[in-house]
């Protein structure tokens, strides 16, 4: 069997909404495998995924954990895996590695592709939260949260004139460095005030309000303090708001930046944000992007 697979990046912890809403953008893992028995492997690993663990790979674990979910017996798979994802940087490299071996499972079983969303909880366990995976194996914006160990997850509309520009450093950010920096205990208040502002982002995001995604992107939980871990990264916080846009913040653990605002300032957005982070810490990206839309895309290949 010979598949091709392309799956979406996300953007995690968009403002209040931490560790549930995840929105899949339009920077894309490719993945090409050929599936037959043996021992899993890779032709080439090259883009972002060149820094890819060629041993227990992410791919390979949940394409295992996929066919083991569907109640299929093992076979290999033998990749040539090219990556826009960069790893580090919160924007769901580990997800759409999961989501990826995931949409390999299901078309390797010859099920049909909305047997996916039937694997949203598998893909929590494996990457340890949802928002990440269930936006890449779903698409669009989601919100997904775990009740008594399924997942319940909500599609939230975004407006068409919402432009998401990114930028992020040379230097990655690991996933269990920013979360060491979270307090254990958060004042009431700052609970409180959390899923207030969510609610406020999840209408902006619907409406393209400007003053409901400013107001709905402040966080109280995680932003500050991984800012701190991010040279510059205030500086482009606020530069990207004197360039057009309506909101910014920290995408995922860092240590990118994200922010929304309209389709005609997001290029200068982009570049805003990217020229602080280089005056800071060297040479930086900046990109500006779509919401991807729809689950991954496979194609069987002769």
């Amino acid at each position: 069997m010979h598949f091709r697979v392309r799956v979406p990046a996300s953007t995690s912890n968009l403002g209040p909404g931490f560790d549930m809403l995840g929105l899949a953008l339009c920077l894309w893992l490719e993945v090409e495998a050929w599936i037959n028995r043996g021992d899993h492997g890779f032709t080439s690993l090259t883009g972002t995924a060149d820094t890819w663990p060629r041993e227990e790979n992410l791919l390979h674990q949940a394409f295992d954990a996929g066919r083991e979910a569907l109640g299929q017996p093992p076979l290999s798979l033998c990749a040539q895996v090219h990556s826009q994802i960069p790893v580090g940087r919160g924007l769901g490299s580990s997800g759409a590695a999961i989501a990826a071996g995931l949409a390999l499972a299901v078309a390797s079983a010859g099920e049909p592709p909305a047997r996916l969303e039937e694997l949203t909880s598998l893909a929590c366990k494996l990457d340890g939260h949802p928002d990440n995976t269930t936006a890449s194996l779903l698409g669009g914006c989601t919100l997904a949260v775990p009740c008594d160990g399924e997942l319940v997850i909500l599609r939230q509309q975004v407006h068409a004139d919402i432009a998401f520009s990114v930028a992020w450093p040379a230097q990655p950010l690991s996933t269990r460095e920013a979360r060491a920096v979270l307090p254990r205990e958060v004042p009431f208040d700052d609970a409180v005030a959390n899923p207030r502002r969510l609610a406020l982002l999840l209408e902006g995001l619907r409406t393209g309000e400007a003053q409901l995604l400013a107001l709905g992107i402040e966080d109280r939980l995680h932003v500050s303090r991984r800012l701190a871990l991010i040279p510059g990264g205030a500086a482009a916080l606020a530069a990207a708001r004197e360039a057009g846009a309506f909101a910014a913040t920290v995408s995922g653990s860092g240590s990118a930046l994200i922010a929304l605002g309209p389709r005609e300032s997001a290029e200068a957005v982009a570049n805003a944000m990217a020229a602080k982070l280089e005056s800071s810490a060297g040479p930086s990206v900046a990109r500006h992007l779509e919401a991807a839309e729809g689950p991954p895309s496979l194609t069987p290949l002769p």
